[in-house]
């Protein structure tokens, strides 16, 4: 299963789930109404939360009283998913060898993730454990650069990408179309994430899986590239708390009959 995995997520992310945690923002308050409308999440259903991470999104979808089936293939990602939610059965698993039964399930939602896997073979094996009629959500939290210093921390961030699948690149959507499943619906939402600058913005790329792989040498110049962008930036500078803001792209994609 290791070689199913992007080296920068099997690598980065066994250093950077603490990280992952105190750094990531959560998701508006209209995921809500997306998950329990849009996709019809209830009591009577089960959803798988595919590349689960930490966890980060696992608590909305255990609020839609569905059953919540967590697959994550990096351990020690998964270990902090588990502390944090025991009751959900948390399971070792890919997007391409998901440890599920055919049509055994109403709804995968990957949370940002996605753009991990995204492939025909992926959407295929989704494919395989969704029930007819069945539905596929995608989200994904994307810093807002209207603000001013947003392009700046981009900058810093993108320029140490290397070949890491991300959102922003658009390439996950060349997995579309799919025979399996209708066209892509998306909405969008606004919304920030207030804190310290040492979680909203250092902690926040600390968790990114190619700059937590990086040599501790070079994750050292970012945080001073970091530094740097805070003490420039009037709206960061001396500040206890800041605000990132973000939009919050939701899609969805039904499986046929």
């Amino acid at each position: 299963m290791k070689d199913q995995v992007h080296h920068a997520a099997a690598a980065g992310y066994k250093t950077a789930a603490d990280s992952y945690v105190r750094g990531r923002p959560d998701y508006p308050p209209q995921v809500a109404d997306w998950l329990t409308g849009t996709l019809e999440l209830n009591a009577h259903k089960t959803v798988i939360d595919l590349g689960a991470g930490t966890g980060k999104f696992t608590g909305r979808l255990v609020a839609t009283g569905a059953q919540v089936i967590a697959v994550e293939p990096v351990a020690q990602m998964l270990e902090k998913l588990s502390l944090a939610f025991p009751d959900v059965l948390a399971v070792s698993g890919t997007a391409t060898d998901l440890p599920l039964p055919d049509a055994s399930v109403d709804v995968v939602v990957c949370a940002q993730a996605f753009h991990w896997f995204a492939s025909t073979e992926a959407l295929t094996e989704i494919a395989r454990v969704l029930k007819p009629g069945g539905k596929l959500g995608l989200v994904w939290n994307q810093r807002d650069t209207r603000v001013s210093w947003m392009p700046k921390l981009d900058t810093i961030v993108n320029a140490l990408e290397g070949d890491t699948p991300r959102f922003h690149t658009g390439a996950w959507r060349q997995a579309f179309p799919h025979e399996a499943f209708g066209p892509l619906q998306a909405q969008h939402f606004n919304h920030s994430h207030t804190g310290t600058p040492e979680d909203v913005i250092f902690n926040r790329v600390r968790s990114i899986s190619y700059i937590a792989a990086l040599p501790q040498e070079q994750r050292a110049k970012v945080d001073e590239q970091l530094r740097a962008l805070v003490a420039g930036e009037a709206l960061l500078r001396g500040k206890d708390v800041v605000t990132v803001p973000y939009e919050t792209v939701a899609f969805v994609a039904v499986k046929g009959r």
